[in-house]
């Protein structure tokens, strides 16, 4: 199978329209939650300008692990509410950090990393990991970008039904 990562065209909300289309094509039938979040974080990555890092942290019981990403390696494992990535996860809601300097515990896998925007994956009311994705430019990231990668989760999270 061949995909090609499509050129989003419109504002941003029509281009996070486009991605999840795109999400949803490359996911299609596939139940394996390692293969799709590798394939949603490549796309991710190559799809959305001014990222240095995108990738999944699934939750083991105990702290969050990495899982697959794109970008320089990751710290391996992150309790729960330490760091933007914990705190997502122990609220269960997304965390928007214009300025990760700023943030309190703020955990610096990677120093280039300015903003950052975490969505929690919760799956029938249990906490499965987060959607993470980091960027050299401050203020990167923003409520279009939260509707959007929400919207993305969804479609991460859908797989997970299929048997």
């Amino acid at each position: 199978m061949s995909f090609t990562v499509e050129s989003l065209s419109g504002d941003r909300s029509e281009q996070y329209r486009q991605l999840i289309a795109q999400a949803e094509a490359l996911v299609a039938g596939e139940a394996d939650r390692v293969a799709n979040a590798a394939n949603l974080s490549a796309l991710l990555f190559h799809a959305l300008p001014e990222l240095n890092w995108a990738g999944f942290y699934f939750y083991d019981g105990t702290e969050l692990v990495v899982g697959p990403f794109q970008g320089k390696p990751a710290c391996v494992r992150i309790a729960l509410g330490r760091g933007v990535c914990g705190t997502a996860a122990a609220t269960e809601t997304t965390q928007i950090v214009p300025d990760v300097h700023e943030f309190p515990g703020h955990i610096a896998c990677d120093a280039d990393s300015r903003s950052e925007i975490v969505v929690p994956l919760v799956h029938r009311g249990a906490l499965i990991g987060v959607l993470d994705l980091d960027s050299p430019k401050p203020g990167r990231f923003d409520d279009v970008d939260r509707a959007g990668l929400e919207a993305l989760a969804d479609v991460f999270l859908a797989t997970l039904g299929r048997s």
